[in-house]
């Protein structure tokens, strides 16, 4: 699927499948409840965890706001030297659609491999960052992956990479750890750029650029190497159903905004008060009747 509103239709129409028959009581069933996971002025609800130091500590300030966007700096470096870092949202989530904004700006730091030049990601499906060694490069995830031009070259966004992890597409288990596409766009240096993920557990996941579905997968599992990754918490082969958001820094300054979830999750029984007629997945601890 290509289009974005086909997606959203398909979610809806899953929704009114699965839900359960009778009147509705919640008079905003239909209305949408978008989460503002940045609130534009300061960091609350992320921590951050960059290799190296322990989690909360945010090194050189590399993560930081600046002029109501959040921005990963690297102003304060005099060379990356590998410090890959992510910064983690509170909670866990496992059915939702993620939407933001991106842009790379300014000049990659010193020492950053050439491969992260105009080279940042949404990180999905994230293990608890409390489980990550000092010197863990990255979080076992799905990348949304999300690049900016290089001179020419063609260097389309929205790839999927999966550290730690490997997924199916079209059925078949992939274990390529980033799998490139050739449908996107290649955006300049300072362009803002829509994105949305689609995220419905391990049944289906879809990374959206401006309207178009770059790459959809399923089935994400435990599986293959990560550098620091403490293996004995994490069996090979397990399904990766819910996870972590985090957003990466690796040496190039990236700007984002306009960071916004909507939960999937939640109370399906139309006689609920807190009923919403687009969920997908159904969690009777939440709901309230009186």
């Amino acid at each position: 699927m290509k289009n974005l509103k086909s997606l959203i239709l398909f979610i809806g129409c899953a929704g009114l499948l699965l839900q359960g028959c009778g009147p509705n009581l919640n008079p905003n069933a239909d209305k949408e409840e978008w989460i503002a996971l940045f609130n534009g002025q300061n960091l609350e609800g992320w921590t951050p965890k960059i290799k190296g130091f322990k989690l909360g500590k945010n090194h050189n300030n590399t993560f930081r706001v600046t002029n109501g966007n959040l921005k990963v700096s690297y102003a304060a470096y005099d060379s990356f030297d590998s410090k890959f870092g992510h910064l983690f949202y509170k909670t866990k989530f496992s059915h939702y659609r993620l939407k933001a904004q991106y842009r790379m700006v300014g000049e990659q730091a010193k020492g950053g491999p050439g491969w992260a030049f105009a080279n940042n990601g949404f990180m999905l499906h994230c293990q608890d960052p409390k489980t990550m060694t000092l010197n863990q490069d990255f979080p076992m995830s799905t990348e949304f992956q999300l690049l900016a031009g290089k001179d020419h070259d063609e260097r389309p966004t929205g790839n999927l990479c999966t550290p730690g992890c490997h997924v199916h597409i079209n059925g078949k288990l992939v274990e390529d750890h980033c799998i490139p596409h050739t449908k996107g766009v290649t955006y300049p240096l300072e362009k803002w750029v829509s994105i949305e993920a689609i995220v419905l557990g391990d049944s289906i996941i879809h990374q959206i650029v401006e309207t178009d579905t770059i790459i959809s997968f399923t089935k994400p599992v435990i599986g293959g190497v990560l550098e620091g990754l403490d293996k004995d918490k994490f069996k090979e082969g397990t399904p990766i159903t819910e996870g972590y958001i985090a957003i990466q820094g690796e040496s190039h300054d990236t700007e984002f905004r306009n960071i916004e979830l909507l939960d999937l999750c939640g109370c399906k029984d139309k006689k609920a008060l807190n009923y919403k007629s687009y969920y997908v997945k159904h969690n009777p601890s939440e709901c309230i009747y009186d």
